[in-house]
């Protein structure tokens, strides 16, 4: 196998790369509505805004910890194939 030929992507990997950018995508506009609304004064007391911001506040990190499993996941398989010879 040539050292630079690409490796396909399979489902697992497809499916936590999805799983980061939502994430990731998710963290972020949370906090972007929250700091939007405490700047506009808002009460972030009530309603679902304590909910938005335990979301950017836990979404940032569980989104690290599954790029880690990608990239571990990601390794493994090319190790694999690498020893394997791309059988």
């Amino acid at each position: 196998m040539p050292e630079n030929a690409p490796v396909p992507l399979n489902r697992i990997e497809r499916v936590l790369a999805a799983m980061i950018a939502a994430v990731v995508g998710v963290s972020v506009i949370s906090i972007a509505a929250t700091l939007i609304a405490s700047s506009a004064g808002a009460d972030m007391t009530s309603g679902l805004w304590p909910a938005a911001a335990m979301i950017g506040y836990f979404g940032l990190p569980i989104a690290f910890v599954l790029i880690v499993v990608f990239l571990i996941l990601s390794v493994v398989r090319r190790n694999r194939l690498a020893r394997d010879g791309g059988r």
